[in-house]
């Protein structure tokens, strides 16, 4: 799955303006997009972890946090970018509120992944 490069900055506008609905699908292509860069094939999809969050009101996006911070972890050492753990970091932005933080980060470290990748 080909990964594609998102602007932070407008999908973070996107999902301000649509009051969330534009955040639901970034979340969703997000998981799918790190569980094909590190080849965790136990790694829910995105649809299956978008509704999981929604049935445990919330306390699985605190797991979905970490394990995303892991899986990045896995990414980024395939692809050659690093391999910053940064499970830990994620899993406190989400306790605190800070979803829409988690999603920048990993969508800026997919960027990163992508740019490397077109070098």
């Amino acid at each position: 799955m080909e990964t594609k490069e998102r602007n932070v900055a407008l999908a973070i506008v996107f999902t301000i303006i649509t009051c969330g609905i534009y955040g639901i699908y970034w979340f969703v292509v997000l998981t799918d997009e790190v569980k094909a860069k590190s080849g965790d094939e136990q790694m829910a999809s995105g649809g299956v972890a978008f509704l999981l969050s929604l049935i445990t009101c919330g306390i699985y996006s605190i797991y979905w946090a970490y394990k995303m911070g892991k899986a990045m972890q896995v990414a980024e050492k395939n692809n050659g970018v690093g391999d910053a753990d940064n499970s830990v970091l994620y899993l406190v932005l989400q306790l605190l509120g800070l979803g829409i933080v988690v999603y920048a980060l990993i969508q800026s470290d997919l960027n990163a992944i992508n740019l490397k990748k077109a070098k």
